[in-house]
């Protein structure tokens, strides 16, 4: 089928939740911050948990929430990770945000509090000095709201895929919804971008084979000889399925990522053949963020991974 014709909006953005109630699966988060909101009284917050489950999301609402359309842009700052980070960025831009003072008259039925947001997005990847600067440091964190954000379900993850899905025409059958749950690993904003993805590519039948061409995952056929080379005890055999992987423009890293999974599930593999096959793993996996040759670095994970698993010395 041909593809659909998409809108240029991601869709992470269309389906992002405009208030804090939306919000999936944060009960706590959301029951606080609800009362929070009523009260207009915000502390300093932090939020932390792993990526796509709505930290980004909750305090873009509370800006929204707050200060309505119309101030938006005059009380919210909002730096991510793709801004410059730097010692600079905080002497002038945040500064300078926070120096003006504000009124408190509401405006078009928002609350519109007598202060601004300054919204620090992955505030760990800043500079050390920008960092030093804001005082991003323990003693500031005891001062601030802390706010957990859990793994989304997969049952959560699953029903907010269809109703997109629903919402956007789009046909995925329960297989392909296992495979977009299992490559996203918990992340909804990295599920949402694969389906936009499919869909721009394929059409609005979308298959699990079509979602694992555009998430950059190694098919599980092409992980599952490596490993069955290893297994064989064969050298030769190990070494022509690396040069595959290599040939077909694998990366290396994700290689390793699907192959810890296999080995540290295994149920024929002792603890101690783990171990050393996952000391490599790390090894290898250091090398390659140093920059080393790719094909060589997973020919030594399959020597390492076939003497352990065969007893070879």
């Amino acid at each position: 089928m041909a593809p659909l014709l998409q809108s240029s909006q991601p869709w992470v953005e269309k389906y992002r939740p405009r208030q804090v109630k939306d919000v999936a699966h944060q009960d706590e988060v959301v029951r606080v911050l609800t009362n929070t909101l009523e009260t207009t009284n915000c502390p300093h917050m932090l939020f932390y948990g792993p990526p796509g489950t709505g930290k980004t999301t909750t305090a873009l609402a509370i800006g929204h929430q707050l200060f309505g359309p119309e101030l938006y842009k005059s009380r919210v700052l909002e730096l991510n990770a793709s801004d410059d980070r730097g010692i600079n960025v905080v002497r002038t831009k945040i500064k300078n945000f926070a120096a003006v003072a504000v009124g408190s008259a509401r405006q078009g039925g928002y609350p519109c509090p007598p202060y601004k947001i300054i919204i620090l997005d992955e505030a760990d990847s800043m500079t050390e000095d920008a960092q030093a600067s804001l005082r991003i440091i323990e003693p500031l964190a005891s001062r601030c709201a802390k706010f957990r954000f859990k793994p989304l379900t997969e049952d959560i993850m699953t029903s907010r895929i269809l109703y997109i899905c629903n919402e956007e025409g789009l046909n995925l059958d329960s297989e392909a919804l296992t495979t977009l749950s299992s490559i996203s690993q918990g992340d909804l904003r990295r599920a949402i971008t694969y389906l936009q993805s499919a869909a721009r590519l394929f059409g609005s039948s979308i298959s699990s084979k079509d979602l694992i061409s555009v998430s950059g995952v190694i098919p599980g056929e092409v992980v599952q000889a490596l490993i069955s080379a290893c297994r064989s005890g064969n050298f030769d055999m190990a070494d022509k399925e690396v040069k595959n992987v290599i040939a077909e423009g694998y990366p290396a890293s994700q290689m390793l990522s699907q192959l810890y999974d296999i080995i540290v599930e295994a149920d024929d593999i002792t603890d101690e053949q783990k171990a050393k096959i996952c000391k490599k793993f790390a090894e290898a996996d250091k090398c390659l963020v140093d920059g080393a040759d790719e094909y060589l670095q997973l020919l030594d994970v399959a020597s390492t991974t076939m003497r352990a698993i065969c007893n070879m010395p």
